[in-house]
This record gives C-alpha cells, sequence and structure tokens, in this order.
C-alpha cells in the first residue's frame, strides 16, 4: 500500500508540473523555451481567456487550456508596436521629412 500511495504522489506532482501556465506555454509553441515562457508571462504577453496573467506558477484548469493565448495589446499580437520600433519608425519619418526639404 505504502509504494502504490508513492507513486500516486510522484504521478500527481508531475501533472502538477504540467497544468503550470509557464509549460502550458512552452508546449503550445507561443514561446521557444521554457525560460521564454516565463519571460512572456511576466511582462504580460499571455492571456487565459479574457484575463492576462502574469504569473508563471498560475495553474490552468483543464478547461481553460484551450483559450492560452497572446494578450489583445500584448506587441507579439496586434497591439501597438515596442518603444524601440515607435522610435525608429519616429527617427524614420523625420528623415524622411529632411529629405524632402533638402530635394526643394
Amino acid at each position: 500500500k505504502q509504494w502504490y500511495q508513492r507513486r500516486v504522489a510522484i504521478t500527481a506532482g508531475e501533472d502538477f508540473l504540467e497544468r503550470r501556465l509557464q509549460t502550458q506555454v512552452f508546449k503550445l509553441g507561443l514561446a521557444k523555451s521554457i525560460h521564454h515562457a516565463r519571460v512572456l508571462i511576466r511582462q504580460k504577453h499571455i492571456r487565459v481567456r479574457k484575463q492576462v496573467v502574469n504569473i508563471p506558477s498560475f495553474i490552468v484548469r483543464l478547461d481553460a487550456q484551450k483559450h492560452i493565448d497572446i494578450a489583445i495589446n500584448s506587441a507579439y499580437g496586434s497591439g501597438r508596436e515596442g518603444r524601440v520600433k515607435r522610435k525608429r519608425m519616429r527617427a524614420g519619418d523625420k528623415g524622411a521629412a529632411d529629405a524632402d526639404e533638402d530635394e526643394d
């Protein structure tokens, strides 16, 4: 009876780790590695259903596994561009305006 209880505990522990949001994001292919998944979650790029989650150890319920996705307002999704891209776009627009003035 004791070996059976240990085996059940080990199986339950493995299942517990598989249900972490960090593991689910990696297994779904939203992240390149388990470490990348953690960073994406902490930077609020991942949502579960409509809620943005920033806790890598968040336990995903079985019915919510299908609803893990990139957040709507994330730069990875269809949200606004990141800080560096916006800065380069502004610099590019100014450069284009300067070039137009030089042609006159």
